[in-house]
Order: structure tokens, then sequence, then C-alpha cells
């Protein structure tokens, strides 16, 4: 049973993802700091599976920590890289923040990596590394365009650094995955998406609207040259991204990659606008959203959607579940956080 470091494997994402694996047959372990999850992910993670990883509560910006971690857990034999900030308004007015926390921390990632025998790396990164893409669907020969904020510029130099470490260290394998827009939770409602304070994504500001948390969701611009006149986006469940991460983890394990570092795309391939988003919640809640449209919003692109073939021809994996099935788990899973099942 091949030993898996999953770093951030309390968020979001990783918590998906960690059950994913361990559904797997892997042993996993998790590092995490907590600054913007909850050790109480454990429980929901051990619910699901039978199983609780084995959870290491550490500063991935303290390099000694880092280096103890690899001396006592020299036996792992991949790494999937969540932990980050990952706000992009905030990163704009901590830019400094989230360069140690994101690029830092990734060195010091690579480095104990690199005395390893063999490794192999997935990265978190995603599709704001596009910008506004000159064509749609977007695929992964797009121009990387100058980043909007110091969060995607994160993203990008993540890959950099990935992929000139990949080209020095020949027992380092690495793939970069590109989200698109992660929504919905478990089916089983024990982890779902969960965030500190005001969210920074439609999905749960919509839940957190509807279940009385949040006063009104403002819809930012309804003049966009789309269908509706709002933004479009790919929003693709975290069940299905999480089940992407150990295909793509396989693919490393199993040799199987054409290149040491390999980027795909994750998403549906579909977009879907801000307003389409809010009445798939309507239709699958039965609840009325208290909405109203606004001005624009400063950064936002006006539509991103994947083109998913490589990911779908190469990595074997594609989308399984919809846009509705996302808004009712994550409705399922905000009235079981607030005790209104």
């Amino acid at each position: 049973m091949d030993k898996i470091l999953v770093t951030g494997g309390l968020g979001f994402i990783g918590s998906h993802t960690v059950v994913e694996l361990q559904e797997a047959g892997y042993e996993v372990v998790i590092i995490d700091d907590l600054s913007n999850s909850s050790e109480k992910v454990l429980d929901g993670i051990t619910v699901i599976t039978g199983k609780t990883p084995i959870f290491e509560k550490i500063d991935l910006k303290e390099k000694e920590a880092v280096e103890a971690f690899f001396k006592k857990h020299n036996d792992v034999k991949g790494v999937i890289h969540f932990a980050a900030s990952k706000a992009v308004g905030e990163s704009v007015t901590k830019p400094l923040l989230y360069y140690e926390n994101n690029i830092g921390t990734l060195v010091y990632l690579l480095k104990e990596l690199k005395k390893l025998p063999e490794a192999s790396f997935i990265f978190s990164s995603s599709c704001t590394v596009y910008g506004q893409a000159d064509e749609l669907p977007i695929t992964e020969s797009a121009p990387v365009k100058q980043a909007e904020s110091p969060y995607g510029n994160t993203k990008q130099i993540g890959e950099e650094v990935i992929r000139d470490t990949c080209k020095v260290v020949p027992s380092l394998k690495a793939i970069a995955l590109r989200y698109f827009n992660p929504v919905g939770a478990h089916e089983s409602a024990e982890i779902g998406e969960l965030p500190i304070g005001v969210p920074q994504n439609l999905v749960p500001f919509i839940t957190q609207t509807a279940i009385g948390i949040r006063e009104q969701l403002s819809v930012f611009g309804d003049d966009y040259p789309t269908p509706d006149g709002t933004c479009i986006r790919d929003y693709i469940h975290v069940v299905d991204l999480a089940k992407a991460h150990v295909v793509a983890l396989e693919r490393l394990l199993q040799n199987k990659n054409k290149e040491s570092y390999e980027t795909f795309n994750l998403g549906t391939g579909k977009g879907s606008s801000v307003l389409e988003v809010v009445h798939a919640f309507e239709r699958v809640s039965g609840e009325k959203l208290n909405y109203k449209i606004v001005g624009r919003r400063e950064g936002d692109i006006i539509s991103a959607y994947a083109d998913t073939n490589k990911a779908n021809d190469e990595l074997g994996w594609k989308t399984e579940l919809s846009l509705d099935d996302a808004m009712l788990s994550a409705w399922k899973w905000e009235q079981k956080v607030r005790g209104k099942e």
C-alpha cells in the first residue's frame, strides 16, 4: 500500500481527494496548518471511508518542520499538493504573504522530494493561468497570460518551478492539474466546502444566502457579452475533481506519463452562467434565492470553460456528475453544517 502525502488535506478539494485515495487503497498522510480548515474534517473522512488518515499539523513555511516530516515519513511515494492561500482579493492586498505561502512552501517540498529515490508530484493549479483566453473552449496549449492577481501569479510561477525542477531531477515526475471551478460536496454530506469568513466563491455564497446567513447574493454585472449577460464559468463537481487526482497520481506511479512534467485541464467542458447556477440551485433545493444584480467586479473575466479532450483521452477520466448534482450536494452539506437537515 503506497503512502501518499496530501498537503492541505483537510481543505475542500484536499479532503475529497483523501477520501478517493483511501477508497482506492492508499495509505494517506495529511499535512495541514488548519489556517483555513478544521481538524473536525478528519471525522467526516473517517465516517465515509472507515479509516482515519495520519494527520500532522505542520506549517509548510517552517523548513525544518518539512525536513523532519520527510525524515519520519521517508517512504512517501507521492505528494498531492493543495496547501496554499487562495483568495484572489486578499492576494492583491497581501502579495508577500501569497508568495511566501504558495511559492516558498513548494520549494521546500521539492527539495525534500529531490532526496527520494523516486517521487510523483501532483500540483493543484488553476485555469487562472490562462486569464481571458483568446479562444473557447480552453486547451492546454492556450497561452499563459500575464496574471491578474498575485494568487494567479503564484500558480504560474509554481508550474514553472516544478517544470524546471523536473528537468534536472530525473527521479521526479509531476503533473499540474489546472482546475476550473470546483463546487458541490460529498454525497454523504460528511465533508464539503466550509469557508472561514465571507465566502470568496459563488456556490457557498448561494447556500449561505438560502439558509439565512447572508442577506443577499450579489450578481456582479449582467451586461457581459453572454446569453444572459452574466459571467460564464466551468463548474466541476468536487468528487469528479478528486477522482482525477487519483487517476493522475496512478499515471505517474505506473510510469505511464509521456514527459516528466505534464499539464491537464480539469473541467466539464461546459460553461454555465452565474444566473444558470442560481436557477439550478433554486430548482434542486426548492428555495427562492434573494439575489440582486450589481455592477461588474474588477478582474472578472467574461467566460472560461475547458477543453477536456486531453484529460479524457490521456488520463481516461471524465466528469460524471452534473451541475444539479453539485448544487443539491452543496445544499445538503450547508443544511447539515447548520443543523437544519
